[in-house]
């Protein structure tokens, strides 16, 4: 550790200067007269101040040039991805001069020095997947050819014995079709003032649209589940059917969709709401405020959901706690979060606020991504593993709530002393600023929140599923880039609401939106608790 990191060694230095200048004052104050010795003093106090003054400032300047180091390589590594991890700042700072490098080189350049040999023993294969026993066979027949049908030996003809068979996952490419709609018109030829009467129509998503309901909900799912933009959607279509139909005509359904289940999402919400545990988390979105600016504005969605059931996410054009104070009321169940201040003095008087053991382990692995070799910041995230091990073990034994609570009591509590004990003598020791000494800050802070989960048996140690719900939007903000509108983002949350809802469901998201859209709009709003995706799947199940 050097001088730099302890400012005590410093201190060391000037305190050892400092007594032997007073000794040298002492042996010259008998022999200079009152007036020059004063001089003689004072110029000496002067010179002291100022060579601490100088030490100050080269332990401030050392400092200062780490942290800086850190966050250099950080950057570095973040540029180049996981394989500039293994290599050295020399090795970055070459990286830096080419600046077309690929991340093939980068990858190549890490595996550059021997490899020790793993010690891991190779997993058994799995072997041969089954296909899903849910999906439709159809068979095929395969027939001998005229040679095989006649015996080689006596000539006569052979008979079928039985079949060898041996099953594929085969797709039908989409077929589009005009689906012609004959109302029945019917009347009495014995009473004409009774009139004619006409079979009804079913409710449709979008009264006199030209596309079914089909066209409507592949709309949507294309673009929110397999993240295809409107554009392409409508590029496809114009190639496959020959009609064309601009993005703004699609536009207009999906938003359509989004208005109607704005209600439903709703009843979502109170759903969760009413319930004894949240997990929360936000992600920015930009969007097109048509101002004239030429600018988009960053807003968020909130995701607010429970482990395995409903999700919501809630549009704001804000990060402030204005959103989740407004969404949650007066909630007073588990609230699991990341550190952000803005959950903070929200919900009711006796909500409980939990915190996720995965963000603070990730400031721990980027201490160990700036100096793989640290063996106090690898020491911390091995012990945080274990902790992340006795649960996965619960999992795999398959034990129920109750169960997993008494193994963390026996487990995972002498553990968390220990992990305690670490990151406090790691905190007296680390870099001020440094990315060590930054995750032991985080940690520390919300200590009494991480180690909540051993009081509540449902809490999960981390908010990855709410984190994992997030993705989806990730991964959409590539290709659809932003919401066209501020009017637009609580019909667009609204239908990543439902659609995140069916996926942790497990329940088909294409089902489920045609058999409740079709005349939700006339649907009284007391029925639509029963509608919910959870309450969908409750019935069925």
């Amino acid at each position: 550790m050097s001088e730099a990191a302890h400012p005590s060694s410093g201190s060391t230095a000037a305190t050892s200067s400092t007594s032997s200048e007073l000794e040298l004052i002492e042996q010259l104050k008998p022999q200079l007269a009152g007036p020059l010795f004063a001089a003689v003093n004072d110029q000496f106090s002067h010179l002291q101040n100022t060579v601490l003054s100088y030490q100050n400032k080269l332990q401030y300047a050392e400092l200062k040039i780490r942290v800086l180091e850190e966050r250099l390589r950080l950057a570095r590594i973040a540029k180049y991805g996981p394989g500039s991890e293994k290599l050295s700042d020399a090795q970055l700072e070459l990286l830096e001069l080419e600046p077309g490098v690929s991340s093939v080189e980068v990858q190549a350049e890490s595996e550059r020095p021997a490899v020790q040999p793993s010690t891991k023993t190779k997993r058994k294969h799995p072997g041969r997947q089954e296909l899903p026993a849910n999906l439709p066979r159809v068979e095929r027949v395969l027939t001998c050819t005229p040679e095989q049908c006649v015996c080689p030996g006596c000539g006569k003809e052979t008979v079928v014995i039985g079949h060898e068979e041996s099953s594929q996952l085969d797709v039908e490419p989409a077929k589009y079709f005009v689906l012609v709609s004959k109302r029945e018109k019917r009347a009495c030829k014995s009473c004409e003032d009774h009139g004619v009467v006409s079979a009804p129509l079913p409710p449709r998503i979008i009264e006199k649209c030209l596309a079914s309901d089909q066209i409507v909900i592949d709309t949507v799912v294309s673009k929110y589940c397999d993240h295809t933009p409107l554009y392409r959607q409508s590029a496809i279509l114009e190639r496959d059917t020959g009609l064309e139909l601009s993005r703004a005509t699609l536009d207009g359904w999906v938003l359509r969709v989004g208005e109607l289940l704005i209600a439903m999402v709703s009843a979502m919400r109170r759903e969760l709401i009413s319930g004894t545990y949240i997990q929360a988390d936000e992600t920015p979105v930009d969007v097109q405020m048509h101002e004239g600016r030429g600018k988009n504005h960053q807003a968020y969605l909130w995701q607010y959901s429970r482990p395995g059931g409903t999700v919501v996410f809630d549009f704001r054009l804000g990060r402030g706690r204005d959103g989740p104070k407004q969404f949650l009321g007066q909630f007073e169940g588990l609230l699991q979060t990341d550190g952000y201040a803005a959950y903070d003095q929200i919900g009711g008087p006796k909500i409980v606020y939990a915190g996720c053991w995965s963000h603070a382990e990730r400031y721990f692995s980027e201490a160990v991504q700036l100096n793989p070799q640290d063996p106090v910041a690898t020491a911390i995230v091995a012990r945080i593993d274990e902790l992340f091990a006795i649960d996965a073990e619960a999992r795999g034994q398959g034990l129920n709530v109750e169960a997993r609570h008494a193994l963390r009591q026996q487990q995972s509590r002498p553990l968390l002393g220990v992990i305690r004990k670490q990151i406090e003598i790691a905190h007296s020791a680390a870099l001020l600023g440094g990315a060590l000494a930054k995750a032991c800050n985080y940690t520390l802070t919300l200590w009494d929140k991480l180690t909540r989960f051993l009081d509540y048996p449902e809490l999960e140690l981390s908010n990855n599923l709410a984190e994992n719900s997030m993705r989806p939007v990730a991964l959409g903000r590539r290709n659809w880039i932003h919401i066209g509108s501020a009017q637009a983002g609580p019909k667009i949350a609204a239908i990543l609401s439902v659609v995140e809802s069916c996926r942790r469901l497990k329940l088909p998201v294409r089902d489920y939106l045609a058999a409740v859209l079709p005349g939700l709009a006339d649907l009284p709003i007391q029925r639509l608790p029963g509608l919910t995706p959870s309450a969908w799947v409750a019935r069925r199940s």
